[in-house]
């Protein structure tokens, strides 16, 4: 791994901004320790102080003027987030004793970090794989407890240790077709082709298993996009707002009231369901309301779930349903049935609601989760694909091994062998981070918060 001890000392606020009861200052590099002791007055010098231990004094500026009372947490390297020295410093959340500590901190050669700066360097010291650096940011911005858990998983390395084991595998492979390559003129045969296609086949069906994940990955992820369509006057704001338990979005009696999307989120279960409130489909000569209908038709493209919204007391709306299936498969189509506190009515094909009582509402969302979610097809422990930067590189060695096989099977030499299983190899690198570019590197880390 690239050792980055002898780049810059950065800083930065790692707790939120603003005025709260304690604010933290993380800084991290070889000088770290030494440039803080000379900013704290305390029982001990700091660079004598042991790893792993907290420190009660004061913090001063230039003049010798105390600046806070500070507690000092001392993190020594390799022992420490980042692989480097480390320093964090608590203080009162005041945003003007940041500023004060922030700019002495800059006077001493301590230069601000960079979004994701510090997790970057703890990758590039090898704490960390890449696919934990991603998980981190995951479980920054998680929103749901289903999304908490996939990414505390994939931080605990459970895609690691997979996609580890994986590349391993053909490692071992590679390393008998190239060793026979050393060997050619001596007519020494290491690995039978039958052995290499057996093996082949193996991994292949686990990546194969690791894609199938990704589709729930995703919903753990970045949740569930729900769009609530039908025709105008039949309930569909009614029904957010019933979800919602609010009133999001205007009801009235006069059709067309919703001109645009309004966008909104729910937690069932612990799953994140982004709810899509539509414009209602029908012929209209209003500009803006036309402009709202060829937003809904973009959202059902959009949605993995469209929820049919029809008025009981006025029946199935056909035209609708057959415009739907212009934009949407059948089986991302959901039939509702509301204001059914108006007309009691036994409905064969469709899920009978009211979005003014809740009657039939429990129902419909464990529909709704029923067809997104499947929930029985993997445990706490499986190694499941959230990340499309993993999917697509997952992809790519299942295609490498594809080829690796097609050249088996044409009887090419080793050579074409072992190159399509080293591109395989590098391509499950890829995810883990044993085989990356800095434009990767960048693009991943530019994505995280300044002070992580």
């Amino acid at each position: 791994m690239i050792n980055t001890h002898n780049e810059d000392t950065i800083s930065a606020i790692i707790t939120p901004l603003g005025e709260g009861p304690v604010s933290v200052i993380r800084i991290s590099g070889s000088m770290a320790i030494e440039t803080t002791d000379k900013l704290f007055q305390g029982k001990q010098k700091l660079t004598e102080a042991k790893s792993h231990t907290i420190h009660y004094g004061n913090i001063i500026n230039s003049k010798k003027e105390i600046i806070d009372n500070v507690l000092v947490s001392i993190f020594k390297s390799p022992n420490s987030y980042t692989g480097e020295d480390v320093v964090e410093i608590s203080f009162h959340g005041n945003p003007l004793i940041a500023q004060m500590l922030t700019k002495e901190l800059i006077t001493k050669n301590i230069r601000q970090a960079l979004p994701g700066e510090f997790t970057k360097r703890a990758f590039l010291n090898g704490k960390i794989d890449l696919s934990q650096a991603e998980a981190i940011a995951d479980i920054i911005f998680a929103r749901t407890e289903a999304s908490l858990r996939g990414a505390r998983n994939q931080l605990d390395g459970l895609i690691s240790n997979k996609i580890s084991l994986l590349r391993e595998q053909l490692i071992e492979i590679t390393s008998l077709v190239e060793l026979e390559l050393d060997f050619a003129e001596e007519d020494i045969e290491l690995i039978k082709t039958d052995d290499i296609e057996n093996r082949i086949n193996i991994t292949m069906k686990e990546i194969e298993e690791l894609l199938n994940s990704f589709k729930f990955g995703r919903v753990i992820r970045d949740g569930v996009n729900v769009a609530i369509v039908g025709d105008t006057n039949v309930g569909k704001s009614s029904l957010l707002n019933y979800l919602l338990k609010e009133s999001r979005a205007i009801v009235n009696e006069y059709p067309g009231t919703t001109r645009d999307i309004i966008r909104e989120e729910i937690s069932v279960d612990g799953y994140l369901f982004k709810l899509y409130d539509t414009a209602g489909l029908r012929a209209t000569e209003d500009k803006v309301e036309i402009e709202g209908i060829t937003k809904s038709r973009e959202a059902v493209k959009n949605a993995d779930i469209v929820l049919f919204i029809n008025d009981v007391t006025r029946g199935f709306s056909d035209n609708i349903y057959s415009e739907l299936l212009t934009n949407t498969d059948k089986e991302r189509i959901i039939t509702v049935f509301n204001k059914i506190d108006l007309k009691n009515k036994d409905i064969e094909n469709g899920i009978c609601v009211s979005a003014l009582t809740g009657q039939g509402i429990d129902v419909l969302l464990n529909e709704i989760k029923a067809s997104t979610i499947d929930i029985n097809a993997y445990t706490e422990q499986s190694a499941i694909v959230s990340n499309l930067r993993h999917y697509e590189a997952l992809k790519q060695a299942k295609n490498e091994l594809a080829l690796t096989k097609k050249s088996i099977e044409e009887k090419m030499s080793e050579e074409f062998i072992s190159i399509n299983l080293r591109n395989a190899i590098n391509c499950l690198g890829e995810i883990i981070g044993k085989v990356t570019s800095e434009d990767i590197l960048n693009n991943i880390f530019a994505k995280f918060c300044v002070g992580k």
